[in-house]
């Protein structure tokens, strides 16, 4: 049992940072559309993995990722449609399917980045209200990191070009809410894989700060 619980994280390990790197040299490449055009397989299989995981897979694993989910969706569609919350932006075509132009994706994203991120904030602290204060501070530290990259992706781009102050305060408060709700199901993700996720997204992102 030990030995299938650890080729499981073994392999779900190399697949997280074979995306990652097979994703950084195919988008620089000349087959870069190609490459743009699988980022919702790659996300929903970086959620998958967080998902198969879990050891104690109960309906409320659904229930607590359901709220990030849900209040993605909610404060994405507010933005998209009216400008609010986030500031005035809309989304391209390499996120996929939408509804009420966010792609479903984003919310599955919002559900990803809330359940590592919580296994973050929870190691530096133990108080829920501390530790959904610095998951939001976390989400939108990679929001900043993903802005720079999102227009060149064609996954989202703002009014004029310019994210908007209102952009960050939006994020701390809404993640740090999505937070609350999530934290409180105490939902005990693989913390090995949860750090695995953040960092190779971040170095995903911070390779074409430079390139």
């Amino acid at each position: 049992m030990k030995q299938n619980k650890n080729f499981k994280l073994y392999l779900s390990i190399f697949v997280i940072w074979l995306f990652t790197v097979s994703g950084i040299i195919g988008i620089l490449s000349s087959y870069q559309d190609w490459f743009l055009s699988l980022t919702p397989l790659n996300l929903f299989i970086t959620f998958i993995i967080l998902i198969i995981n879990i050891e104690d897979l109960k309906p409320k694993v659904a229930l607590a990722l359901s709220i990030p989910f849900i209040l993605g969706f909610v404060t994405e569609a507010l933005g998209v449609n009216y400008g609010l919350i986030f500031g005035t932006y809309a989304y391209g075509e390499n996120l996929g399917w939408k509804i009420a132009g966010v792609p479903l994706l984003i919310c599955f994203n919002w559900a990803l980045l809330t359940a590592v991120s919580a296994d973050v904030s929870r190691f530096i602290s133990k108080n829920i209200i501390a530790a959904a204060l610095i998951g939001g501070i976390i989400m939108t530290a990679m929001d900043l990191l993903l802005e720079q990259s999102a227009p060149r992706f064609d996954f989202w781009e703002f009014e004029n070009g310019i994210v908007p102050l209102q952009n960050y305060i939006g994020w701390v408060a809404t993640a740090f809410v999505a937070h609350l709700g999530y934290q409180a199901f105490a939902i005990k993700t693989n913390k090995i894989i949860s750090w695995h996720i953040l960092i190779s997204i971040i170095v995903f992102f911070t390779v074409f700060l430079f390139f």
